[in-house]
């Protein structure tokens, strides 16, 4: 992905100096690493795993900034500009409505939002409450290196994929969503999550598509790392890395293989309504 030298966004909260998070104690080796892959992207909070036998979490204080947090940050403020201007044209010309795009807030460790802590271990995610995704700096590495999904498009589908969430709240969709998820059962809640995490899935091949269209900073290869990385994030792939069976029951994102058809599906035929995995009869 050609990004150096490009526009960045100015919709950047940069929360890394402000604090930080000191870990003692809890869980180590592989055992730390299956709980962090397990809350990565099943939206669980691992933080008291982490904090197991007298260890504890604390904010505050200085952190370093490393360069690779620096390029991180540089790469991220692009990927964001360019979602600004790829989801401006779209609302334009496909729904004939203004986008306002959101806020992403770059932190190192530990920091706060409205819709709970936001720490390093429960991964990237978007609060509706504020309209600010929140991603720590230091994730691309684990992506890249834990998670098996390398390159810098992998980690542009990662920005892109949040966004796509804030696309969902101005649409109204999300919020519908959530709210028939909050007085639903566990079992449909989660079958409700996946539809919400798939549609973000296909808009983020619909903005992959514009960007390539519009910008022409796709390079050889690049598409086929942000399949890679929807495959290494599926739910099964995600719990049989994890040591469990893979349980449909408590999936939340989606599997492997429709995580991969639903960003495919935006970038072949990127019109917004065919993103609808609600009205799918199959996912």
């Amino acid at each position: 992905m050609k990004w150096r030298g490009r526009r960045g966004s100015r919709n950047i909260e940069d929360r890394r100096r402000s604090g930080g998070v000191a870990r003692t104690g809890g869980i180590g080796g592989i055992g730390l690493v299956v709980v962090v892959l397990i809350g990565l992207f099943l939206g669980v909070d691992v933080t008291p795993l982490l904090q197991g036998g007298g260890g504890q979490v604390t904010g505050g204080g200085q952190t370093e900034i490393t360069q690779a947090d620096e390029d991180a940050a540089q790469f991220v403020s692009v990927t964001l500009a360019d979602t600004e201007e790829v989801w401006s044209e779209i609302f334009r010309t496909q729904i004939g409505e203004r986008y306002d795009p959101p806020t992403l807030v770059l932190f190192k460790g530990l920091t706060r939002s409205p819709c709970g802590g936001a720490r390093g271990a429960s991964g990237p995610f978007y609060c509706p409450a504020d309209e600010k995704a929140y991603l720590d700096t230091a994730f691309f590495t684990t992506l890249s290196r834990q998670l098996g999904a390398s390159g810098d498009f992998a980690a542009a589908y990662v920005v892109a994929h949040e966004v796509a969430h804030h696309v969902q709240n101005e649409l109204g969709i999300l919020g519908q969503a959530n709210r028939i998820r909050a007085q639903s059962s566990l079992a449909r809640a989660n079958a409700i999550s996946v539809r919400i995490e798939l549609q973000a899935d296909c808009f983020s091949g619909i903005w992959a598509r514009y960007a390539q269209e519009r910008f022409n900073t796709l390079e050889r290869g690049d598409l086929d790392e942000a399949m890679n990385a929807a495959r290494q994030i599926g739910d099964d792939t995600l719990q049989r890395n994890a040591g469990r069976a893979p349980n449909p029951h408590s999936f939340t994102h989606g599997t492997s293989e429709q995580r991969q058809r639903w960003f495919a599906r935006g970038y072949n035929d990127p019109q917004i309504q065919n993103c609808d995995t609600f009205s799918a009869q199959r996912l």
